[in-house]
């Protein structure tokens, strides 16, 4: 029997796609604006359980090439969304006349001046919708690239592997 890939189920994701479904929901969540509905903690979570022999599942996940997939994943993604943004945001925003969408920006852009900008790219990757938003927002708001590259890598590395070397750690604990 087949069944359709679920891109909303991590169990469907896992199974039909392995790794390189860990590389694609990754990228599509942090690097593309339509991603934001993906279930990137709990994916990574699941990988990390799926990667101890102590899970009984069809699928069996190798741990480096896990952590890999999802910081490779996660941060393409995030340079990717960044240059969106960079290319097309700020004359979207010019354009926009719709008022939440100048005075969000505009919001942010006093945010990031407020509590800096590392605190804001590293801290938005534990935040769901808010990792995938504030990547292409950063680019559309002239982040300069080298702060945005550093502290985006620095959060990507902490998120991925840390979420999934949690997942991990708890499969390898309980039998």
């Amino acid at each position: 029997m087949v069944t359709a890939l679920n891109p909303l189920s991590t169990t469907s994701l896992l199974a039909s796609l392995g790794t390189f479904g860990v590389f694609l929901v990754m990228f599509a969540e942090t690097g593309l604006l339509i991603g934001f509905f993906l279930p990137g903690d709990s994916l990574l979570f699941s990988a990390g359980l799926l990667c101890t022999g102590t899970v009984s599942h069809a699928a069996h996940l190798s741990l480096p090439l896990v952590i890999l997939a999802a910081a490779g994943g996660a941060l393409l993604g995030a340079q990717t969304g960044f240059y969106i943004g960079r290319a097309g945001g700020r004359p979207l925003l010019q354009r926009t006349r719709n008022r939440y969408l100048r005075t969000g920006a505009e919001r942010s852009a006093r945010l990031l001046d407020r509590y800096g900008y590392w605190k804001a790219i590293v801290l938005a990757r534990f935040i769901p919708v808010v990792r995938t938003v504030l990547n292409p927002l950063a680019g559309a708001l002239d982040v300069p690239t080298r702060t945005f590259t550093l502290w985006q890598v620095v959060g990507g590395l902490i998120w991925s592997a840390g979420v999934t070397l949690a997942g991990y750690t708890l499969g390898s604990a309980i039998p």
